[in-house]
């Protein structure tokens, strides 16, 4: 799994109030999948994503297809 949570951990998710985010650094590149508050627009880190199957493993545990990328 990724880099801020245990593989037995699993962030809450809340469709009515959060929506699934890749934050990507301009500078590094580096990308964090995480949800973004619709409210207040914070952003809560899930996992770090370091290749495809990453992104692919995001997608599978928290049930998403489309997700937006933010830099």
């Amino acid at each position: 799994m990724g880099f801020f949570r245990k593989k037995h951990e699993q962030s809450a998710y809340n469709e009515q109030e959060q929506y699934p985010a890749i934050r990507c650094s301009i500078c590094t590149g580096e990308k964090t999948a995480g949800f973004r508050n619709k409210k207040d627009g914070h952003f809560t880190e899930v996992m770090l994503i370091r290749n495809n199957r990453d992104l692919e493993e995001f997608k599978r545990i928290y049930h998403v297809d489309d997700i937006k990328t933010e830099y």
